[in-house]
């Protein structure tokens, strides 16, 4: 059996040594080298989606100061509507106070022969208005308004509506007993005449004995 020759055995042996750690580090160099680009890879991957988002962002930004452009214009056109509703219903008023008037006018022209035929000359019709400064025939300081035609001591009370409802009709009565009332006198007739009439406010005018002249019935 030959001796083993220590010196070559320790060279191999070296050498096998070597070559390991060579494919060692080589694997890890590999393996970070690898590790690394999926970084990179990622990190670009990022930077890509961060550039989308600050594009959306940008234009978030330019949507929104759009709508504060148009907010600002919408608040500038609401302040001019509502100065321009104001002075509507500044007109309005008036208007409305000159329509109350042409309307008792133009009722009782139409009905001229309904009211005749009740006895009442519609040129003699006048406007009784009185306010109730201490609350003796009804609130303090309300204002009563009503027409009235007075012939022979005799009383007949009109409201002229362009639409009669059920509220105007139980206001009627109370109102004809307390201008009765200021007048001292008695009323011979209460009168509701309206264009338009709800069927529920004729039934009740009926029940209280509020003669009705009228245009249509509205159900």
């Amino acid at each position: 059996m030959s001796s083993i020759d220590w010196d070559k055995l320790e060279e191999v042996v070296e050498r096998a040594v070597r070559k390991a750690r060579s494919e060692e580090l080589k694997e890890m160099a590999e393996y970070m080298r690898t590790g690394f680009q999926e970084i990179l890879n990622r990190l670009d991957e990022h930077d890509k989606r961060l550039s989308e988002i600050t594009e959306i962002l940008r234009r978030h930004e330019e949507i929104l100061k759009r709508h504060e452009e148009i907010l600002s214009d919408h608040g500038k056109i609401l302040s001019e509507l509502v100065k321009a509703v104001g002075e509507l219903k500044v007109a309005m008023g008036s208007l409305g106070r000159r329509w109350g008037v042409d309307l008792e006018k133009t009722v009782l022209k139409i009905y001229k022969d309904a009211l005749e035929s009740r006895g009442i000359e519609p040129g003699k019709v006048e406007k009784f208005i009185y306010t109730d400064v201490d609350g003796k025939y009804y609130r303090q300081g309300a204002r009563l308004e009503m027409d009235v035609y007075i012939h022979d001591d005799k009383v007949y009370l009109i409201e002229v509506k362009s639409h009669a409802e059920l509220d105007d009709v139980e206001w009627l009565f109370d109102k004809a007993r307390i201008v009765g009332r200021i007048l001292g006198r008695e009323v011979k007739r209460v009168i509701l005449m309206a264009i338009n009439i709800d069927k529920e406010a004729l039934d009740r005018a009926n029940q209280l004995g509020i003669d009705t002249i009228y245009g249509a019935v509205i159900t």
